[in-house]
């Protein structure tokens, strides 16, 4: 094939958008059901706040108590960012808006990404340029529909907050959305640097990563986002934009203008390369180091992702444990807020119930790393990279054993990383903290169950997981703050575990769930063995 033809290019078409449309459909279809559930778990996080807010916050008196409590609590501020008014709409920016901006972003990256290089990389974006489409038809339609998603985002929150100001909620859904479209771009530039859809989502979700720590460590620094930290960070123009609290528009310009150069850029990479090809191509082998076992292949995989998250987890822990003695002064006499924390951390005191409520949270974003680890059998499968390895003389169990090793000891080790670092930021209580933080390994090991039984038994359904540990953080996270019956919150398995430290340790539901998780995998595993592998 010619590098024309493989460009996407047939000879005698020109046009570099050609089929634009006809792939923005198709890629629209895909994701009918991604998108709207993404959407529909950041609207309605954002949605639910300014009831829970007027709750916790009733009176004007508690809502400036509140304020001036924040401009002297610096680690909160590095959790939740700087308040800028005692508004309610103010309130719902500062509360949950870092968070919402940070999910708009992985939307956009997943979506850019899913519909570029994983398109190569599965060579089904090959059959695609063979006929009458263009060069750049395929980024294009990429970031139309993560254009899409973002702009339903906008449309809904907007609508939702109008009734606390038009100006603001009309701001804060278009720095949201604005956000999530600079990650959009971000993505599609990675995407022609890497050779590997993998690659190319770690490395914008550490961007994301990164841009949330220098907007933590700049708004701890100050109380009112001026911070050279914060402005360098995304997360943080969203903050400076100050919606509900005399709007600042032009940072909406510094955040489309970003956008835009980024998506110029992406397009000019896109133009300048063959399809397949990468400007950061993967290193030829032969690899360094034994690669005897499929467990040691398992390992070389996933060990980039491995140390990504076990550095991400033990960052999070420290800024956790740094914060907590400012968290139990900010609660003070606010039994509301005394209330969600206990619902959360259990009955203890409320440096202990805060402590248990954070661990917990590492927890339940644990069990995204065990879904993304577990899943990468499936990336193997589909892409072809299984097969030659299954044509040696290695089974399947041996391949999937591998892999799970990983998913499963990587997350057992990730909490612990995350305990080390809340202890050495808390300053006490390690071993409380490092117990606390072993808890809710089953947990997490029933949701990677979860994983392993529809890649087993329904490997096209297998990303289904992700719906799984979404739903999981969604109850852990916003639950609680929306008074959810406790039959609810009993639905998650982290429902079910003892809130330590504080609580009384309580192994009966901690061996259920492990004997859950156990279930859960054999079944999957048995189900591997017995079918076709996919293409």
């Amino acid at each position: 094939m010619t590098a024309t033809a493989a460009a996407g290019v047939r000879p005698g078409t020109s046009r570099p958008l050609a089929g634009t449309g006809t792939l923005l459909r198709f890629a629209l279809r895909r994701d009918r059901v991604m998108i709207p559930v993404w959407v529909a778990v950041n609207a309605l996080m954002v949605l639910s706040m300014p009831g829970t807010l007027e709750g916790l916050y009733g009176t004007a008196a508690e809502r400036a108590d509140l304020v001036r409590q924040m401009e002297t609590n610096s680690s909160l501020r590095a959790m939740v960012g700087p308040l800028f008014d005692d508004g309610l709409g103010a309130l719902t920016a500062w509360r949950v808006g870092v968070y919402a901006a940070a999910l708009a972003a992985v939307t956009g990256l997943l979506v850019v990404v899913r519909h570029t290089r994983d398109e190569e990389e599965s060579g089904r974006q090959e059959v695609v340029a063979s006929g009458m489409v263009g060069r750049r038809a395929s980024l294009t339609a990429a970031l139309l529909a993560a254009g899409a998603a973002n702009a339903a985002l906008a449309l809904v929150v907007t609508a939702g907050l109008a009734g606390l100001g038009a100006s603001g909620a009309v701001a804060f859904g278009l720095g949201v959305a604005g956000v999530g479209m600079l990650f959009a771009t971000m993505a599609a530039i990675a995407a022609q640097l890497t050779e590997s859809a993998r690659l190319a989502r770690g490395l914008t979700a550490g961007v994301l990563g990164g841009a949330f720590v220098l907007r933590a460590a700049g708004d701890s620094a100050t109380a009112d986002g001026s911070s050279v930290l914060t402005w360098l960070s995304p997360l943080g123009w969203l903050e400076n934009l100050r919606p509900f609290a005399g709007e600042r528009w032009w940072v909406l310009g510094l955040l489309a203008g970003a956008a835009v150069a980024q998506g110029a850029v992406a397009f000019l990479l896109a133009g300048r390369r063959d399809l397949g090809m990468s400007f950061l191509p993967t290193r030829p082998g032969p690899a360094a180091g034994r690669l005897a076992t499929a467990g040691a292949l398992a390992w070389r995989l996933q060990r980039g992702a491995v140390a990504g998250w076990s550095a991400g987890f033990l960052l999070a822990g420290l800024v956790y444990g740094g914060m907590t003695e400012g968290a139990a002064a900010l609660v003070g006499d606010n039994e509301q807020v005394r209330g969600i924390i206990e619902r959360m951390g259990g009955q203890a005191a409320i440096t202990d119930a805060f402590m248990s409520a954070m661990i917990g949270m590492l927890g339940l974003v644990a069990a995204l790393y065990v879904v993304a680890s577990v899943l990468r059998l499936s990336g193997e499968e589909t892409s072809g990279r299984a097969e030659p390895v299954l044509a040696g003389a290695v089974g399947r169990l041996r391949w999937a054993a591998g892999h799970l090793v990983v998913a499963f000891g990587g997350a057992a080790l990730v909490l612990l990383l995350g305990g080390a670092g809340f202890a050495a930021g808390h300053g006490r209580d390690a071993g409380a903290i490092l117990g606390a933080c072993l808890v809710q390994v089953p947990a997490v090991w029933l949701v990677g169950g979860v994983a392993v039984l529809l890649h087993g038994l329904l490997p096209r359904a297998a990303g289904a997981a992700w719906a799984v540990a979404g739903g999981v953080l969604l109850l852990g996270w916003v639950g609680p703050a929306l008074d959810v019956p406790q039959a609810v919150l009993d639905l998650s398995p982290f429902g079910h575990l003892p809130k330590l430290p504080g609580g009384e340790m309580d192994w009966p539901p901690v061996m259920v769930l492990l004997l859950i998780a156990g279930a859960l995998v054999t079944v999957g595993l048995a189900g591997l063995r017995r079918r076709d592998m996919s293409t």
